[in-house]
């Protein structure tokens, strides 16, 4: 694979900036522990030296650890979010470490409550970074969704989550059991292992959706993350930190009700075995109605974990859970085959079902993790990751409505599904803190490897010479085939079994530079391996084994990654990046070769800051991604002729990326906090062969909003008789965007493929009340009741929810 020639100035101007022959200075560091009131260890604590424009947060241990301070007297400041800052005058002396420790006001308990609300990761560093780089280091645009926010907002999906994140939104619902999110024109595919969603920092696959009952948080890093986790999306990574075991003891028991008839109660325990060894466990049952007519839900969800402290540098977290969902699917209320302005269907109930009332999907799935943090010294220290995931699903119904006449009707075929999921990773990072000269260096070293192996069952149904088809339904006239309509269950048997093992290996190294009080270059290198092996197929029928049509493929990729970093003041920071990823291409070349990986260039400028003490945070990222190799239809073969075959193919399109989001937050004291977001994206076709079949250019991709926005803010009531009232209001808007397909050359205009979709805005009111250790909190849902829709698949669409009803008690112990 190549590096990308836009790579190689950006690399040697950075390697040149960090070996200029600046004058050697004398330097010293400060070092020294925040603790809580009751002596607790203190995370993720700002300490800066204000004069020199130097800064770190505390680590898990209450530590922190400042280098390269030229000798001289500084003001020492440790602040926290949404507390006041406590200062120190201080003597550096050159070649000499000094020492100051800190204790807060406030206790642990404390603490933990103020650790809140902003959504853009300037309060603490992303564990999903692997690296523990202070936030206005990171040249990366950064969204975070914390407990807070998830609590306040009742979160009960990961969608519902990630709306908090600008230039994020949830763009399909596969049959009500996986979502896709789309962030600077890049999706987040549905479902399996394949795509860009982790859980504590391992690739999980999403089918059956997340619970976020047990969510500590939810971290998107936005950007190619190629360099740190290789092939995943170039638009954005999602990371879900669920909660971990404490040494003191405490919980929580709620219960959630809401409209069409859903309960939900969960219990949350956590407390000291021993010493040394601490427990959580967090369970919870869900069942539900829904506005869509047939469509119910019933789920069990638990998730125990262990946390070992080996002397005071190593400490082993041991996570598992285990999901069980029984849903009926839902296959939205389809699309017309006609002029793009009839696609969405008039005068359509939100209610109204289109498959079987039979139809079923049954999802299963159980996961561990074992994770070792290891503190080799004051500045090494190693992480190490093993964890293994199993995804079962079995389904049965009817397929997704993909040739609608525009009369509505359609035939109605049987869908089935029985597909198993085991996937394998293992992770190790060195993370180490060390100067050269007048260098600072924070490096990290790691390397991963995922193994997935897939098992998917092919069914034959008992309906003789009609095959698959079940029978014709018309969705503009629901009564109109009501005597032809069926409702039995056609047997089902398993044809041919196939599975599919594929393997990813990265090896990647990263280095943080801090070249002055204001410069910083980051750099980095990753190469990624990964091999699709050959399916094999056995036939039930005549249990014989076949291997599949198509070879083994691998692809090789290296992701760079470089930034320069400006930060004129110690709360504030500017940067210039390039990094890129790499997508994956089925087919082959004029040669029946297969193809290599496309290459996406990635641009970006950024800005982030932080006033009135970290009360106030603002960040602001603008892009360009450019790939200029992406997979069309070649033109011709290699003997000269026209080439026909979609899947003969080479690398001479491109699509152009362009756009920008913007966060601000603030928590302004304990009890009121502020979110607001927005994000523009112009994601289009910039060069096409023109050849029949292929891509119009200029056009749009589809699932790609131009804009989207968000905005939340909440009060707690802390004096006169109102002490405890909570109130909050959210609003969401997703933009115009298409779904369906994106049209090609010569196209009939009698068959178009894109459902253009309106822009919708949705808003939330919250209201609860909290007395000692209870608490009522209570929201009504899309108070407008606004009507809308999000695409299905290719060729259906979903409504969006009504306005409902929802109220959590909850008790804390």
């Amino acid at each position: 694979m190549r590096i990308s020639t836009r790579t190689i100035p950006f690399l040697l101007f950075s390697l040149l900036l960090a070996h200029l022959g600046f004058a050697e200075l004398k330097h010293g560091g400060v070092t020294g522990t925040v603790r809580t009131s009751e002596g607790k260890p203190a995370a993720y604590v700002s300490v800066s030296l204000v004069e020199a424009n130097k800064g770190t947060v505390t680590a898990e241990d209450g530590s922190y650890q400042i280098r390269g301070v030229e000798e001289g007297t500084y003001t020492l400041r440790v602040s926290f979010v949404g507390l006041s800052p406590q200062e120190k005058h201080i003597t550096v002396a050159g070649g000499q470490t000094t020492r100051e420790d800190f204790t807060l006001n406030q206790s642990a308990a404390q603490l933990s409550e103020v650790v809140v609300t902003g959504s853009n990761g300037l309060t603490k560093p992303v564990s999903f970074g692997k690296a523990d780089i202070r936030p206005l280091d990171l040249p990366q645009s950064v969204g975070v969704v914390n407990s807070t926010v998830i609590a306040d907002q009742q979160v009960l999906r990961l969608g519902d989550a990630l709306r908090n994140v600008s230039g994020v939104s949830l763009t399909q619902q596969r049959q009500g059991v996986a979502e896709t999110f789309t962030s600077r024109g890049f999706s987040i595919g549905i479902g399996g292992s394949g795509g860009s969603i982790f859980k504590n920092g391992v690739i999980s696959n999403t089918q059956g959706f997340p619970d976020a009952s047990t969510l500590e948080s939810v971290e998107v890093l936005k950007g190619s993350s190629a360099l740190l986790y290789g092939n995943v999306s170039g638009g954005l990574v999602i990371n879900m930190v669920t909660k971990k075991p404490k040494f003191e003891w405490g919980g929580e028991v709620t219960m959630r009700a809401g409209s069409y008839d859903l309960y939900k109660p969960t219990v949350d325990v956590y407390g000291p075995i021993s010493k040394n060894l601490a427990f959580r466990v967090v369970g919870t049952y869900e069942k539900a109605n829904s506005f869509r007519d047939v469509v119910n839900s019933e789920r069990v969800y638990v998730n125990p974990s262990l946390l070992y402290k080996l002397g005071q540098k190593t400490e082993i977290l041991v996570q598992t859970d285990y999901l069980k969902s029984d849903l009926v699917p839902d296959n939205g209320v389809g699309a017309l085959n006609q002029n793009q302005d009839a696609r969405i269907l008039p005068n359509t109930p939100r209610s109204r079902f289109i498959n079987a009332p039979w139809a079923y999907n049954t999802t299963e799935q159980l996961s561990g993790s074992v994770t070792v943090n290891h503190k080799l010294n004051d500045n090494w220290k190693i992480n190490l990751i093993g964890a293994s995931q199993k995804t079962e699903v079995d389904a049965y119904g009817l397929g997704v409505p993909n040739n609608i006449a525009a009369n509505g009707d359609f035939a109605r075929s049987l869908s089935a599904a029985k597909t198993s999921e085991q996937n394998y990773t293992a992770q190790v990072n060195l993370n180490g803190n060390f100067s050269t000269g007048f260098l600072h260096h924070q490096l990290l070293v790691g390397s991963d490897v995922v193994r997935i192996e897939t098992e998917s069952n092919t069914f034959k149904f008992e309906n003789g010479k009609l095959g698959a088809r079940y029978d014709t339904l018309n969705i503009l006239n629901m009564e109109q085939y009501d005597s032809r309509t069926r409702t039995d269950i056609p047997a089902r048997a398993t044809v041919e079994l196939t599975t599919s093992p594929s393997y990813r290996f990265g090896a990647y190294a990263q280095d943080l530079i801090t070249l002055s009080d204001k410069f910083k270059v980051l750099a980095g290198l990753r190469w990624s391996y990964q091999n699709v092996y050959r399916t094999d197929i056995f036939n039930y029928d005549t249990q014989q084994e076949r291997k599949g049509v198509n070879a083994d493929k691998a692809d090789r990729a290296f992701s760079p990654k470089a930034a320069l970093i400006f930060q004129p003041v110690q709360n504030m920071s500017f940067y210039a990046s390039y990094a890129n990823n790499f997508t994956v291409n089925s087919g082959t070349d004029i040669n029946n070769q297969q193809l290599d990986p496309s290459i996406v260039d990635q641009f970006e400028v950024g800005y982030k800051n932080q006033l009135l003490n970290g009360k106030l945070t603002t960040s602001l990222s603008v892009y360009r991604y450019i790939n200029s190799n992406l997979a069309q239809q070649a033109q011709f073969r290699a003997d000269g002729t026209s080439n026909m075959d979609p899947n003969v193919k080479e690398l001479t399109g491109e699509t152009t990326s362009d756009g920008f989001d913007i966060d601000i937050n603030g928590h302004f004291s304990q009890n009121f906090y502020v979110m607001v977001g927005y994000g523009y994206n112009y994601h289009r076709y910039t060069n096409t062969s023109g050849l029949k079949g292929s891509q119009v250019e200029g056009e749009r991709l589809i699932n790609n909003p131009a804009h989207t926005a968000n905005a939340s803010a909440f009060y707690t009531f802390d004096k006169s008789i109102l002490r405890g009232v909570k109130v909050g209001i959210s609003a969401f808007y997703t933009g115009d965007r298409n779904g369906g397909l994106n049209n090609t050359v010569e196209q009939s205009p009698a068959y178009n493929r894109l459902i253009p979709l309106s822009g919708f805005t949705t808003i939330d009111l919250s209201a609860g009340y909290t007395y000692h250790k209870f608490s009522l909190l209570a929201k009504l849902s899309n108070i407008t009741n606004e009507l809308n829709y999000v695409v299905h698949d290719r060729y259906s669409i979903n409504p969006i929810a009504p306005r409902q009803f929802m109220a959590t008690v909850g008790y804390k112990f």
